[in-house]
């Protein structure tokens, strides 16, 4: 008979300190998230639904030129959004780039204003629109079928202080 009195003693000492554990636990993801809630991310509004894109934003020249070049991953619902000074058209190449991309170009007031879906590694080819952009987001080849993104569909920004 001491053997389930011994597991009861075990289960009422572990009690508190599983407690202990559980609530630690709880305020790491309570944390998380709200560190994630900060992060830049663009929201594009489609026919189907709010896509959100976890982004890294490229608004200095030197991140700009760089871009995603040499990436070997990118996230599935994640991209890099280009901010640039001047609502023009901005043509876009793919050399030393790893990863298929579509470029989604956004104007002023964040409408997408054309998509280059499925850009081939390793190219010089210009990739442009031939309108004015003053956004682009650069996501994984075919994320625009996937989710229904498409010319004239909107998008809002959150979290990104390079976007006036």
């Amino acid at each position: 008979m001491p053997l389930p009195r011994a597991r009861a003693l075990c289960g009422a000492a572990l009690r508190p300190a599983l407690a202990r554990a559980l609530s630690g636990a709880a305020l790491t993801l309570v944390l998380s998230a709200g560190a994630c809630a900060s992060e830049p991310r663009v929201v594009l509004h489609t026919a189907g639904g709010d896509v959100p894109v976890a982004v890294e934003v490229a608004a200095t020249p030197a991140q700009q030129s760089l871009g995603l070049m040499y990436r070997k991953e990118l996230g599935a619902n994640a991209g890099m959004l280009f901010v640039f000074d001047a609502t023009v058209e901005h043509p876009f190449w793919m050399k030393n780039t790893v990863l298929p991309l579509d470029m989604i170009f956004l104007g002023e007031d964040r409408k997408i204003v054309g998509i280059v879906k499925d850009a081939v590694p390793f190219t010089t080819t210009s990739r442009t629109i031939g309108a004015p952009s003053r956004y682009v987001l650069e996501v994984h080849a075919g994320f625009s079928e996937r989710h229904g993104v498409k010319a004239g569909d909107r998008a809002t920004f959150e979290h990104v202080a390079a976007a006036p």
